[in-house]
């Protein structure tokens, strides 16, 4: 998180507002992929992301609001899904190991955990077949669009798993490059066969 930026005349400290609330969605996301909907408190969420409840509150205004954008793909999506076509493949693995790598994020593992959260994770199912899956798929040409492309994403969340979740100790030591080399052609023929 950015360093909060002192005013000028050494009166109070403002903080940098889209900082603070990228750390709040990070530390929502981070919650929501350990523990059940129904058990993050706003209080767990402030704690890790260093800020207060209150400030949680002049932000998002509640729960269900910071989790209706926890539970959205769509900027991820975004940015996963913006190469042409005919580098896609690649672009998208390289996307899942950087974000993984520098970030401790995936763009993709929170549907990993729809089946921990009840009607929440309906939601996240829903949002990430409409957001990710869907979203490729009309990008993609053929009659079986769809197909392949929840067959590339099954290949990318499964790349998150492993490195992310399990910690393959292979893929991790493997250079990105590397990495990339290997797996992009695989989730490229799906999305140009």
């Amino acid at each position: 998180m950015a360093a909060p930026a002192a005013v000028p005349d050494g009166g109070p400290v403002r903080r940098d507002a889209g900082a603070t609330k990228a750390a709040i969605l990070r530390a929502a996301r981070h919650l929501l992929a350990r523990h059940a909907h129904g058990d993050i408190t706003l209080k767990a969420v402030a704690e890790r992301a260093g800020v207060s409840p209150p400030l949680i509150m002049k932000y998002f205004g509640n729960k269900e609001t910071l989790f209706a954008q926890v539970m959205s793909f769509d900027e991820d999506a975004a940015v996963l899904l913006d190469a042409p076509v005919a580098a896609l493949g690649r672009h998208m693995v390289r996307h899942v190991l950087v974000s993984q790598r520098e970030r401790g994020a995936d763009p993709l593992l929170r549907i990993v955990f729809a089946p921990f959260h009840g009607s929440q994770g309906d939601t996240l199912r829903t949002n990430f077949r409409t957001q990710v899956s869907d979203r490729l798929a009309l990008r993609l040409d053929g009659s079986d669009a769809g197909l392949r492309a929840e067959l590339a994403v099954s290949m990318l969340l499964g790349l998150g798993v492993m490195y992310g979740i399990a910690r393959g100790g292979e893929l991790r030591a493997t250079p990105l490059d590397d990495i990339v080399g290997r797996y992009a052609p695989a989730v490229q023929a799906f999305l140009t066969p």
